[in-house]
């Protein structure tokens, strides 16, 4: 009996126990590790926190799941590697003994630059701890003024912002909240398409957010930031919605990683330094095709991940992932509207909400 572990409720890492439950693999057991229970799924998430979806519409629950996987689920958490006995080490002690692996635990906002800032402010990840701190501020913001500074102009720092900010409008109506995102680019959202940008721009500019560019932060305190200029921004709250980070411990464990820490794996989504180990999702990177790292691309991961699990299991030949070369971006505006982008194309409004609405809910359906 030939042993997967998945480790990790990532977006990559359901779809292989969703399709492993659909067809299971003779003589194969799968095992899960993965804490907490519970997997929220990006797509939903600045909804949830707008008020738009109850916590269970945006959760997908990796019990249920694992078991019509026929798979084994255990809450732990990995933390290391023995990479030459096989072997997954985690947190509460135990080794857990796989022929072959699969890995996707995400990544963590990198915020290792800036002094203070694991101890002091609120990380877009993990989720449960930024839920948690919503509901914090949420509780703070029904007894006075906040300013709130969102760190990161990407896509899911802008999101965020405007998700918090609808928020405080609905739950703290007699308080004037007042929001700042501070990016270190030299406008909002890099890499996108003009016509969006400006789109969002003049959203965020019509409810009163202010914008710091080019501006680079390099301490947190307890009343705010301090940036390079030695300028201190106060703040009663900090939200980090900076660029991803690997987690260390695949790296310390011998995987061969990229200089940012992620793991580096081939087209076939395998490590490219140790064959029965694979990798999908934001801690992943292709080496040769290296894409962006967001939920679009660990969604599409899944469906190769689980072809190629399947066919390492079998000895079959492995598929070979293709990103596409380019996505639709759909990005929420904290009301029930949304912006689509499409290569330079770009459309606004309620209908584009709702289409983003159909979409996300389809996609959870697929896991019920």
């Amino acid at each position: 009996m030939r042993r997967l572990v998945l480790v990790g409720g990532g977006h990559a890492n359901i779809e292989v126990l969703r399709q492993f439950g659909m067809a299971p693999v003779a003589g194969c057991e799968v095992m899960l590790l993965s804490a907490p229970p519970h997997t929220a799924y990006s797509g939903m998430l600045p909804g949830l926190i707008a008020g738009h979806y109850a916590w269970q519409e945006a959760h997908i629950d990796l019990r249920p799941l694992a078991e019509r996987a026929g798979a084994r689920y255990s809450f732990v958490r990995a933390v290391g590697l023995d990479l030459e006995r096989c072997i997954v080490r985690c947190a509460d002690g135990a080794e857990v003994a796989y022929d072959w692996l699969g890995l996707d635990i995400g990544s963590t906002p990198n915020t290792a630059p800036i002094e203070h800032a694991d101890a002091i402010g609120l990380p877009v990840r993990p989720v449960e701890r930024l839920l948690a701190g919503v509901d914090g501020l949420l509780g703070e913001a029904a007894q006075k003024n906040l300013h709130v500074v969102v760190i990161g102009g990407g896509a899911g720092g802008i999101e965020l912002c405007l998700a918090l900010h609808h928020r405080l409008r609905l739950d703290a109506v007699e308080r004037a909240a007042r929001f700042t995102v501070v990016t270190l680019s030299e406008q909002i959202l890099p890499g996108y398409p003009n016509g969006a940008r400006a789109r969002l721009q003049r959203i965020l500019d019509e409810r009163g957010v202010g914008m710091r560019t080019r501006t680079k932060v390099v301490s947190a305190q307890s009343d705010g930031i301090v940036l390079d200029s030695g300028e201190q921004v106060h703040a009663d709250r900090v939200v980090w919605a900076t660029g991803p980070a690997a987690a260390a411990w695949p790296s310390a464990s011998g995987l061969r990683c990229d200089a940012d820490g992620f793991v580096l794996v081939d087209r076939h989504l395998r490590s490219i330094s140790h064959p029965h180990v694979f990798a999908a999702g934001d801690m992943a990177t292709v080496a040769d095709h290296p894409h962006p790292k967001s939920g679009v691309y660990a969604v599409r991961h899944g469906a190769v991940l689980a072809q190629n699990l399947r066919r390492a299991l079998r000895g079959d030949r492995l598929l070979r992932f293709e990103p596409q070369k380019r996505a639709l971006q759909l990005i929420s505006t904290g009301d029930r509207c949304a912006v689509a982008a499409w290569d330079r194309w770009s459309l606004e409004g309620s209908t584009v909400w709702r289409w983003k609405d159909w979409i996300d809910r389809r996609f959870m359906a697929r896991y019920r």
